[in-house]
């Protein structure tokens, strides 16, 4: 069994935590597109929820990875999407291969402080012409004695106006694609680091998005996560937890749409009697229910293979894809039961709506999932 007693207390305390000081805030997140970083993980981090399944020595809770899943599946209590996901960014994207591949320095310089909220973390591995694509990035860490010199830019960085440190992958050499990439912690006040600019997003509004240029930027070699060349490798072990993530974060928050969704429909009436009358309207939300119901059993199986120290590559990537695509499924069957309310601003649906666009591209775009998934089923053509 994944969960049992000993997550109750750490789960009624985050509930809480969303509810005194996270929601009353995020309407006014929302409208200034930044919330503030430093501030709201402090917080969490004095808590202890920043670093769960963190090691002890640098300030984690030790915990396995079912704690990590619980966090995310409560943060979709959270009303909107985009700090959830800036907190996952520190947790469960920037974080994980230094944790698991970092030098003990490196993790005393660059982890703890994560942990203990005084440092904010960002990935950055997309580039405007590689997103999902991750073999394809042209960022450089050019050898230079006991440095590196990093030339490139990065693009759809969350948390990349506000970060203290980049989680930056690059290229170190030459070689084939899949190995001749490195991991660095490059700290955002070095000489040539430019936030170009903050992006102007669809959805995940509250949540600050930058495209980050390095310009000959020198940081010492004792900052590479683990083995040279190694990076493209670290990285995709990092996805498999940022995927995994990511499905969990949309369970609560797609069963609040839905509920929000009865709940208007009840009260609501056209032609006489309520809206959720109409056999079409309860019948579709139950389907709904049923799917995110589908969903979180994937995501548990997935999470206690990884607990038994599994290979979830396939299980992650289907959870991912499943989630990407509910996650345009149930706000839009959803909202259309809002009618005219459902276009406006003002309701949370309209936001769910917005926001839950980016689970089928953030991460690996759904063809990307499918790709994996077809190569691990032998019918990828060339690659059986």
């Amino acid at each position: 069994m994944l969960f049992n007693q000993d997550h109750d207390e750490p789960r009624r305390i985050l509930q809480k935590f969303i509810q005194s000081d996270i929601n009353p805030h995020v309407d006014e997140w929302e409208n200034a597109g930044i919330f503030p970083a430093h501030d709201l993980f402090k917080k969490l981090g004095d808590l202890g929820f920043l670093g769960l399944n963190k090691p002890v020595e640098y300030g984690g809770q030790g915990l396995d990875y079912s704690y990590a899943l619980m966090m995310a599946e409560e943060l979709g209590a959270v009303n909107c999407g985009g700090v959830p996901m800036a907190i996952g960014v520190q947790t469960d994207m920037a974080t994980p291969a230094l944790a698991r591949f970092g030098s003990d320095e490196l993790r005393k310089e660059f982890l703890a402080p994560s942990i203990a909220g005084d440092y904010v973390a960002c990935i950055g591995v997309s580039e405007p012409g590689a997103g999902s694509d991750v073999a394809g990035i042209k960022t450089t860490a050019k050898s230079d004695g006991d440095d590196y010199v990093i030339t490139g830019g990065k693009m759809w960085i969350t948390n990349g106006t506000q970060a203290d440190w980049i989680c930056l992958l690059c290229n170190t050499g030459e070689g084939p694609v899949h190995r001749n990439k490195s991991l660095i912690c490059v700290p955002m006040k070095t000489k040539g680091v430019t936030i170009a600019r903050k992006l102007d997003k669809l959805g995940m509004r509250s949540s600050d998005t930058a495209q980050i240029y390095f310009d000959e930027v020198r940081v010492p070699k004792r900052n590479r996560i683990g083995e040279e060349g190694k990076g493209f490798t670290y990285q995709m072990v990092q996805f498999q937890e940022e995927r995994l993530w990511g499905a969990a974060a949309c369970l609560k928050a797609h069963e609040k749409t839905i509920q929000n969704t009865i709940d208007y429909t009840r009260g609501r009436k056209a032609f006489g009697k309520p809206l959720l009358d109409n056999q079409v309207i309860h019948f579709r939300l139950a389907e709904l229910q049923t799917e995110v119901e589908l969903l979180r059993s994937l995501v548990y199986r997935a999470a206690e293979a990884l607990v038994a120290g599994q290979d979830v590559t396939q299980l992650a990537t289907m959870a991912k894809l499943k989630a990407g695509r509910l996650g345009r499924e149930i706000p839009d069957a959803c909202l259309q039961f809002w009618g005219g309310m459902g276009f406006m601003n003002e309701t949370l649906v309209s936001r769910s709506y917005r926001d839950s666009r980016l689970t089928a591209i953030g991460g690996g775009a759904d063809e990307v999932m499918l790709g994996i998934l077809c190569k691990m089923n032998g019918t990828l053509p060339g690659k059986a």
